[in-house]
């Protein structure tokens, strides 16, 4: 049954990529490695216990969160959106746990919105502690919202929370709103320094399809990049659940590559972490320059429980005898130094990667093969990946693939805010984003 599952999600989700492409996919994620042992057999150490999804069944007519059994001040509205759903227990190392006040303070903005969400998480230092940040002055709380209709959403929302939007935005009207969203940069609207029920926030709308795309084959990096990094889901939904498990063994595999043959667990983390923010220009001006390791040393908990039941699919990747006596984040992890590993990662690398590694490889691999795509002759793919594998520049090639990714959209994304929440409001945001950058480089250099 989980198999016909798979395959009706897959579909659904339009599915490229390789990761769960195998004949047998049951369970999912028996496609995310290569070679793969079960978690009673791997010496990683197994995740934090995380809540359970609720059953139907379970739900009562006071509880309408679908994370939480707690009922919530106004309840969301859960009308079923499609004939599908995945196994109860699937992806649970995605539900991150947050303090009871802190979920029914997200829920409760949540359920202020009277257009429909089929998907929506929180996020940033507004949900998850992060080291650098005053915790006497409350942080805009960071939201991203997946829709299914983005025109029909933003013309219910105008109505609703008008002056969420500049004039001009008001006047061209949902139609105008959801070409520019759709058109340009990351797919995402976003409304800036805006507040519901005392709480500052803002919000990113995306569409559904936009959103699986991007986490399944990193067309853009910027939202898929975010949930690189723990977030709080509130609004679930079957489809970009699978569509995140994919995204985040991606980042494991990706990050696996980028490291040596024995790393600490925090360096894998901070190499996770750092993905989406490699090539994006806010990290020259604008955004803290140890943000990613003050992400990762204030969130080492729940980075673990999002990553290590991933990990412990990968036979190949295995902590140090003795893990169990050391702190989580410096523990030691091993993995081969083989062409067979490499290549295993390189091969099921999200869809867009994979296509700029071969661009940038192909002209003087091809040759040399005795293969010629341009006339027809097909390339031998194993030798080839192995030869790509096998460059002493691969891992610069790498990283330059995935910055390339990131900095266009990320540029345009970033001159897009200006016309989604004005010149007023965008000043001042960029002139917080500013402060905090230059707090944290006087911080480097006194530390130095």
């Amino acid at each position: 049954m989980h198999s016909n599952t798979a395959h009706q999600l897959l579909r659904l989700a339009r599915c490229r990529s390789p990761l769960l492409s195998h004949a047998s996919a049951s369970p999912l994620l028996r496609s995310h490695s290569t070679s793969i042992s079960t978690a009673a057999d791997s010496p990683l150490p197994p995740p934090s216990a995380p809540p359970k999804h609720p059953t139907a069944s379970s739900s009562s007519s006071t509880s309408s969160s679908p994370l939480s059994p707690k009922s919530l001040p106004r309840p969301i509205p859960r009308a079923p959106i499609s004939p599908y759903s995945l196994p109860a227990d699937f992806g649970s190392n995605q539900l991150i746990h947050v303090p009871d006040e802190k979920r029914l303070m997200l829920e409760r903005v949540m359920s202020t919105f009277k257009a429909p969400v089929r998907y929506g998480f929180a996020y940033g230092s507004g949900v998850f502690k992060q080291e650098g940040y005053d915790t006497k002055e409350m942080p805009m709380v960071d939201f991203i919202l997946a829709v299914t209709h983005p025109d029909h959403w933003h013309s219910i929302n105008l109505h609703q929370n008008p002056s969420h939007y500049p004039l001009y935005a008001r006047l061209a009207g949902a139609r105008a709103i959801e070409r520019v969203q759709h058109g340009f940069g990351a797919r995402v609207w976003y409304v800036s320094m805006v507040e519901i029920d005392g709480v500052p926030l803002k919000y990113g709308v995306i569409s559904v399809d936009d959103l699986c795309r991007d986490l399944m084959d990193w067309e853009t990096l910027y939202v898929s990049g975010r949930m690189h990094k723990p977030v709080r889901i509130i609004k679930d939904d079957a489809r970009v659940r699978l569509a995140q498990q994919v995204n985040l063994t991606s980042a494991l595999r990706t990050a696996l590559l980028l490291l040596p043959d024995e790393f600490a667990e925090q360096e894998l983390y901070e190499r996770i972490a750092g993905l989406s923010y490699s090539g994006d220009p806010r990290m020259t001006v604008g955004e803290n320059p140890d943000k990613v390791h003050n992400i990762v040393r204030a969130q080492v908990a729940q980075f673990h429980g999002l990553y290590a039941p991933l990990a412990v699919k990968f036979s190949d990747v295995q902590f140090r005898p003795g893990w169990r006596k050391i702190s989580q984040g410096k523990r030691r992890i091993t993995q081969p130094n083989t062409t067979r590993h490499r290549v295993a990662l390189a091969t099921k690398l999200p869809l867009h990667l994979r296509e700029k590694l071969r661009h940038a490889y192909l002209p003087k691999l091809a040759p040399t093969l005795g293969g010629s795509p341009d006339a027809g002759v097909p390339l031998d793919e194993g030798l080839f990946w192995s030869k790509v594998v096998e460059d002493p520049a691969f891992s610069a090639t790498l990283e330059r693939a995935i910055a390339e990714t990131v900095r266009g959209p990320a540029v345009v994304q970033s001159l897009k805010g200006i016309v989604s929440a004005g010149l007023g409001k965008s000043a001042r945001y960029a002139g917080r984003k500013l402060g905090k950058w230059w707090e944290g480089r006087l911080k480097k250099e006194q530390a130095a």
